[in-house]
């Protein structure tokens, strides 16, 4: 089997689906790997030494799809990459099926075998797999080190011979992978840091690295399947917003990282919340790719609004492309290594992992909830 890495065409995106060092690997189960001249030049790199371990450079996209069984990348793929893959070849990516139902569409009629590796369930042995945990802790380092050279104070308490300097204030929104990596990360700036999370079963790991978890007077649990939260009730986000507020107007940075798969990421921080912080204060919002924890957020912008810099860069992992490309390959490595046996693709949609990555196959929609909201989608029209 033969798998393609192209060079990534989104604009400003610096990460490559395959490292050097994973090519070797690949090569010991029989596995074959082409590289687009100058794919991981942005990620360090170079075709140079993607040869010296065994790949095959190809001169151009349309080359190196040609002879891929596999195409293997991280972003979304353009219409243009749609067309330019071979009919009846495999695709591994990024794809965020639960909200691009047309990609879904064009990946079917083309008799794509489409794996999303954002779809693979969070679970013990789908970690070493995981891609969005594994992106998601160069997120959350790389929130807490943009907010604090934007915060026009230091982080941690200085003893100086001009007095005492208090320490900032740090609020992380959601304790997921991202959210844990920022609370250690801001700890090690020496930060005093608050957490806030739905879900209760987080709040041992929030104290364990050294922050206070914000709870919320209630007995719900928002803890949803495979490590999300799921929506909390009226009564519950009532609550929430009183106890966010309260902590938001203390706090100097405000790293937001909520999410909950296939929607719109709740708004956690409102414009009177924003209002009501310091002047000078950060908010770093993760969850900007799907329109923002925070109100005011403008995805892939940094804007001030009343005083508080709000970021809301859009892509964190690319902006340390060594590190995220080396994970990401990693991951890519033992998703192949499941999904193979002799060096050929062997997809049981009736195992876990496989099941709940494979959203198309044989020109069919496979995927049993991409194929509900397909079907839902087809009712409304």
């Amino acid at each position: 089997m033969r798998i393609a890495v192209p060079k990534e065409t989104l604009p400003g995106e610096r990460r490559v689906a395959i490292v050097p060092e994973t090519v070797k690997r690949l090569a010991a189960k029989k596995i074959e790997t082409s590289v687009q001249a100058g794919a991981g030049a942005e990620a360090y790199a170079s075709d140079d030494e993607y040869k010296s371990l065994g790949a095959t450079i190809e001169p151009t996209r349309e080359s190196l799809f040609a002879a891929a069984d596999v195409v293997v990348k991280i972003r979304i793929p353009t219409p243009d990459e749609i067309l330019a893959l071979k009919e009846g070849s495999t695709l591994v990516s990024l794809l965020l099926p639960l909200v691009n139902l047309d990609l879904v569409r064009k990946l079917a009629e083309r008799k794509i075998t489409a794996i999303a590796v954002d779809m693979i369930p969070r679970t013990t042995l789908a970690q070493m797999m995981d891609v969005l945990s594994s992106q998601a802790t160069v997120a959350g380092y790389q929130a807490v080190l943009r907010a604090a050279g934007l915060l026009p104070k230091f982080f941690p308490m200085l003893m100086t011979a001009a007095g005492t300097i208090a320490p900032a204030r740090v609020l992380i929104l959601g304790a997921g992978v991202a959210g844990l990596q920022a609370i250690g990360t801001a700890r090690r700036l020496g930060a005093v840091v608050e957490a806030f999370d739905v879900r209760k079963v987080v709040k041992e790991q929030v104290e364990s690295l050294g922050a206070k978890f914000v709870e919320v007077d209630s007995a719900e649990d928002a803890a949803g399947a495979g490590g999300y939260a799921k929506e909390a009730s009226e009564e519950y986000k009532k609550k929430q917003a009183q106890a966010i507020a309260d902590h938001a107007a203390k706090a100097d940075v405000i790293i937001a990282t909520a999410l909950i798969p296939g929607r719109r990421a709740p708004v956690l921080v409102t414009a009177d919340m924003v209002k009501s912080m310091k002047t000078g204060s950060i908010i770093v919002d993760l969850a900007a790719e799907q329109q923002g924890n925070c109100e005011l957020t403008e995805p892939g912008q940094t804007v001030v609004k009343h005083g508080v810099t709000i970021v809301g860069e859009t892509n964190f992992p690319s902006t340390m492309p060594l590190h995220a490309s080396q994970m990401y390959s990693r991951n890519m490595e033992k998703l192949f290594l499941h999904l193979t046996k002799d060096g050929a693709m062997k997809l049981d949609l009736t195992e876990e992992i496989t099941g709940g990555c494979v959203i198309t196959q044989n020109g069919e929609v496979v995927h049993a909830k991409v194929k509900e909201l397909l079907a839902k989608e087809k009712e409304k029209s």
